[in-house]
C-alpha cells in the first residue's frame, strides 16, 4: 500500500504533472543553439582576422584547432561532471563560462586575448551537448525520444548551416566583433530563462575522481585532435615526424585510458556501454555518417571554388538548401522513428546515401550545378534519417546509470571524428592531386591543375561510397532497442 504522505516518484519527468518539461527543454535548446552556431560563425572571418591582427594562416587556424582541442579534452570528463553537479548548477555555470568567453572575444584588443576568449567558449560548448542529451534521456521514455531528438537535431544541423551565411553578412556590414556581440544578449536570455524554469533532473552521486584517468584522457583525446588538425598545416602532412608522433602518443594514451576504465569501480567513462549491441551499432553508424558529411562539407566547397571557379558566397548558397532541409526534416524523422522504429528509416536512407556518394564520385569539370545541389540535398536527407535515429536507438538500450557515459562517448567522438575526417580526406585529395600532377606533361597548366584536383575529389567520394556500403549492411541488422538493465545483461553473459 502506498504511503500518501510520500511524494510520488515518476520514472520519467514527462509523467510528473508538477514538472513543466517544455521550459526545461527550451532553456537547454536556446543555449545549445547559440553555442553550436558559434562553432561555424567564425570560420568565414579567419581571413579578416589575419588582416586585423597581422597574423599568418597557421596562427589564425588556432581559432578552429584550439576550439576542437579544448572540446576533445573537456567532453570525456562530462560523464563525471554530470554526476557531481545538479542540472541547474551545470547548465547555468556552462552558459556563464560561454558568455564570459564570448565577451572577452568581443572586446579583445590582441589576437592572444581573442584566442583566450575562444578557448573559454569551447569549455562551455563542450559541456552543453552532454548536458542536453543526458537531460532529455531522463525526461522522456524511449518510445517518445525520437521526436525530441529530432528537434535537437534541427538545432544541431540548422545552427552550423546558417553560420557561414550569417557570418558573411555580419562581417561585411558590421565587422567581425559583432560575431560575438550579437550572441551575448541571447546567451544572457538563455541564462535568465534557465534560472527561472530549469529544475534538477539528474541524480548527484559524486563518484570517486580518478586523476590518472583524467590525465590519460586529456593527453589522449587532446593529442589525437591536435595531431590530426596539425597534419593539414604541415607541408609533409602525416609524414611530418612531429605530426605522427603526437598522433601515436594520443592513441597510446587512449589505449591505456580504456584499459584503466575496465579496472575501476567508478570509471571516468564507463566503456561497458559497448556491451549493449544497439549502442555499439549506433556509434559505428554515427561515425560513418559524420565522415560522409565531412567529405561533403569540406571537399565540395574546395571543388566548387577551385575547378568550378565559384565564389565562396555562391558555394555557400549552393550547400544551404541541403543543410536547412536536413534541420527541418529532423523532427519529422524523429516522429517516424517513434512510430515505425529505426530500420524503416535507415535502410532506404543508407541506400540513398550510397547512391549519392557514388554520384558525387563521378564529378568532373563539366558537372552542372544542379547536380551538386540535388546531390547535397539527397545526402543531407539521408543523414537526417540515419544519424539521429541511430544515436537515439543506441542510447535507448542503456540503463539510466549509464546515460552520462553513453552521451559522453558519443559527444567525445564527434570532435575526434571531425578532426580525423577533415585531415584524412584533405590528405587523400592532396595526395591524389600530387600524383596526377607528377605524371602530367605540364603540371603548371591551370586545366591540368583543375583536373588533378577533380581526381582527388573523385577518390575521396569513392572512399566515402565504400564506407556508405558498410552503413547499408548495418542498417539491415538494426532493431528497435529497449532499455536493458546492467544486471540483466550480466545474467545473460
Amino acid at each position: 500500500m502506498n504511503d500518501n504522505n510520500q511524494p510520488k516518484k515518476y520514472e520519467y519527468l514527462i509523467d510528473d504533472p508538477n514538472v513543466k518539461v517544455m521550459p526545461i527543454m527550451l532553456s537547454l535548446i536556446i543555449g545549445a543553439f547559440f553555442a553550436i552556431l558559434n562553432e561555424t560563425l567564425l570560420n568565414i572571418a579567419l581571413t579578416t582576422l589575419m588582416d586585423e591582427f597581422n597574423i599568418s594562416l597557421t596562427t589564425v587556424q588556432w581559432m578552429a584547432t584550439g576550439f576542437m582541442l579544448v572540446m576533445g579534452i573537456v567532453i570525456p570528463a562530462s560523464a563525471l561532471i554530470l554526476q557531481w553537479f545538479t542540472t541547474r548548477q551545470l547548465f547555468l555555470s556552462t552558459m556563464i563560462i560561454f558568455t564570459i568567453g564570448t565577451t572577452i572575444s568581443a572586446l579583445a584588443p590582441t589576437f592572444p586575448v581573442l584566442l583566450t576568449g575562444r578557448l573559454i567558449q569551447a569549455v562551455g560548448t563542450g559541456l552543453l551537448m552532454p548536458i542536453l542529451f543526458n537531460v532529455f534521456l531522463l525526461i522522456y521514455p524511449p518510445h517518445r525520444r525520437g521526436k525530441i531528438m529530432g528537434i535537437i537535431g534541427l538545432v544541431i544541423m540548422f545552427a552550423p548551416a546558417i553560420g557561414p551565411t550569417l557570418s558573411g553578412v555580419i562581417v561585411e556590414y558590421l565587422g567581425w566583433r559583432y560575431l560575438f556581440i550579437i550572441v551575448i544578449p541571447f546567451a544572457l536570455f538563455s541564462i535568465a530563462f534557465a534560472y527561472k524554469y530549469l529544475v534538477n533532473v539528474s541524480e548527484v552521486t559524486k563518484p570517486k575522481i580518478d586523476v590518472l584517468s583524467i590525465i590519460l584522457s586529456t593527453i589522449g583525446f587532446g593529442a589525437i585532435v591536435y595531431g590530426f588538425s596539425s597534419a593539414g598545416e604541415s607541408e609533409a602532412g602525416f609524414l611530418d615526424p612531429k605530426v605522427y608522433s603526437i598522433i601515436l602518443v594520443g592513441f597510446i594514451a587512449v589505449l591505456f585510458f580504456s584499459l584503466r576504465q575496465f579496472k575501476l569501480k567508478e570509471p571516468l567513462i564507463d566503456l561497458r556501454v559497448f556491451r549493449y549491441p544497439m549502442y555499439t551499432h549506433g556509434v559505428i553508424l554515427f561515425l560513418i555518417i559524420i565522415m560522409a558529411m565531412f567529405a561533403s562539407e569540406i571537399i565540395l566547397p574546395i571543388y566548387m571554388q577551385g575547378p568550378l571557379a565559384l565564389t565562396a558566397a555562391t558555394a555557400g548558397l549552393i550547400l544551404l538548401p541541403g543543410s536547412i532541409l536536413n534541420g527541418a526534416l529532423s523532427p519529422v524523422m524523429g516522429s517516424l522513428f517513434d512510430k515505425f522504429g529505426p530500420r524503416v528509416l535507415m535502410v532506404p536512407a543508407t541506400l540513398v546515401l550510397c547512391a549519392t556518394m557514388f554520384m558525387l564520385s563521378r564529378l568532373d569539370l563539366n558537372t552542372p550545378l544542379w547536380v551538386i545541389i540535388v546531390g547535397y540535398i539527397l545526402l543531407m536527407i539521408s543523414v537526417s534519417a540515419t544519424m539521429m535515429p541511430a544515436e537515439t536507438n543506441g542510447l535507448n538500450q542503456l540503463p539510466k546509470e549509464l546515460y552520462p557515459h553513453g552521451t559522453a562517448v558519443m559527444t567525445t567522438l564527434q570532435p575526434v571524428a571531425g578532426a580525423i575526417g577533415v585531415s584524412v580526406f584533405i590528405g587523400i585529395m592532396n595526395a591524389r592531386q600530387k600524383s596526377v600532377l607528377q605524371h602530367s606533361n605540364d603540371p603548371t597548366d591551370l586545366m591540368v591543375v583543375n583536373e588533378a584536383m577533380v581526381a582527388g575529389v573523385e577518390l575521396v567520394y569513392f572512399i566515402a561510397f565504400a564506407m556508405s556500403i558498410i552503413a547499408v549492411i548495418m542498417a539491415f541488422f538494426v532493431y528497435r532497442a529497449a532499455p536493458i538493465e546492467t544486471e540483466q545483461l550480466s545474467k545473460k553473459e
